[in-house]
């Protein structure tokens, strides 16, 4: 049986701007502007005042699932916008000592497991990444942008062929919060 209408309402921070064209959806607030586009989904998004509805009408399983998933991207951009968010990522090594450099809007790892040529790792968007001694923290304020950063950086240290219970070398997340560091 399916329900007559599904919605979600947002309600939008003083401090945040959020405005509609269609079913692009732009916030902007005091840490910058994001901007996405929803038209690939059958769903209406609404705004009065300071209110935004996600709604769709006649609502199958997909449909009731995007209101919640469209729902949830609204809320992270409205964090992203005044709080940010940030990834800590810790440096690990037993034997070969790692190096981390940035090179513009890549980052470097150096003597991973005591390999001659370095790994590159693509920082995606508008991220700030900060090496501090064994620490590398990824911020912004775009979450798919920052924990995709961080993800990659991840996987790029990831051991393969060997026993990851005795190979623990590599780059991984510690921590992950809302606001920049």
């Amino acid at each position: 049986m399916r329900l007559p209408e599904i919605s979600r309402t947002i309600q939008v921070p003083e401090a945040v701007t959020l405005t509609i064209q269609g079913k692009v959806v732009s916030v902007k607030g005091e840490k910058g502007t994001l901007t996405r586009n929803f038209s690939f989904a059958p769903i209406s998004i609404d705004a009065e005042g300071q209110t935004v509805r996600v709604s769709a009408k006649w609502p199958r399983k997909k449909e009731s699932a995007l209101v919640g998933t469209i729902y949830s991207h609204i809320q992270n951009m409205i964090t992203g916008v005044t709080k940010g968010y940030s990834y800590k990522l810790k440096i690990v090594f037993s034997h070969f000592p790692i190096a981390v450099k940035l090179d513009g809007k890549s980052i470097l790892i150096e003597n991973f497991t005591g390999e001659r040529r370095a790994r590159h790792i693509k920082i995606i968007g508008d991220v700030k990444v900060k090496i501090e001694t064994e620490d590398i923290v990824v911020s912004g304020i775009s979450l798919e942008d920052v924990s995709q950063t961080a993800a990659n950086i991840e996987q790029a240290t990831r051991v393969r062929n060997k026993d990851v219970r005795v190979f623990l070398d590599g780059l991984y997340v510690y921590e992950r919060n809302e606001g920049m560091a």
